[in-house]
């Protein structure tokens, strides 16, 4: 099963695009199946997030992300540093999704 992940920032272009960047690189180092990674505003983000596996953020935005987290369908995952591989690796492994998603 290929995941699609969602990146989403404030504006939805600089932040969430630097996100999408980091989140396929690190993605195919862990060797995950993944279909789709969009970046998009928090508007668009909170709307859709339902249609995505794994939803990434910026901390700051956990609560508008809630509902989505709280209905256990998708993997939410709040980054302190949007920019950092470590992070996001040490996230996608903590939340089992690197192994959901394995190809």
């Amino acid at each position: 099963m290929s995941a699609k992940i969602l990146c989403a920032c404030a504006n939805g272009s600089g932040t969430s695009l630097m996100m999408q960047l980091t989140v396929e690189r690190v993605a195919k180092e862990l060797g995950m199946d993944v279909s789709t990674v969009h970046h998009c505003a928090l508007a668009e983000g909170t709307s859709t997030a339902k249609n995505y596996d794994i939803v990434m953020f910026p901390r700051n935005f956990e609560n508008m992300f809630k509902s989505v987290e709280d209905s256990g369908k998708v993997i939410c995952i709040p980054l302190r540093n949007v920019m950092s591989d470590k992070e996001i690796r040490e996230k996608l492994v903590e939340t089992g999704a690197d192994k959901k998603f394995a190809k």
